[in-house]
């Protein structure tokens, strides 16, 4: 159960992290980027993340203003690889992390075990006579 949390933990926070497809657009226009440029970018990025396996990002290409406009085709092309790639090291982190958590939960199992193992041969009948005796 801690796992499913924690994974889930992790998969909501670098999902609060991701930036939509219009935040996108209006940082590429922030930095002088033309409009065709910034939607070809926002666009290719959607793209590259979903490809990289993100679960809440759609394949976005608008194939006549890739076919008729460069710059629109150039920010898709920038993009796409770009964000393809983020993604994907994002989600082997996120299993690396998983990972991590399950050998340090086996880790903790064996110590535990190897304690109780160590306990199977101790003498505890002098302990006996600190029971609290029962007058009924």
């Amino acid at each position: 159960m801690k796992k499913l949390i924690f994974a889930l933990s992790v998969l909501l926070l670098s999902a609060g992290c991701q930036s939509t497809a219009d935040q996108t657009r209006e940082e590429m226009r922030s930095k002088g980027y033309s409009n065709s440029y910034a939607d070809g970018f926002a666009d290719g990025c959607e793209s590259g993340k979903q490809a990289g396996g993100s679960y809440f990002d759609e394949f976005q290409k608008d194939n006549n203003r890739f076919n008729a406009e460069q710059e629109y085709a150039q920010g898709w092309s920038d993009a796409f690889r770009q964000c393809e790639l983020k993604e994907e090291a994002e989600l082997r982190q996120q299993r690396m992390a998983i990972e991590w958590q399950n050998m340090e939960d086996s880790h903790k199992d064996n110590i535990e075990h190897e304690a109780l193992k160590g306990l199977e041969n101790v003498d505890t009948s002098e302990l006996k006579s600190l029971e609290k005796n029962d007058p009924n």
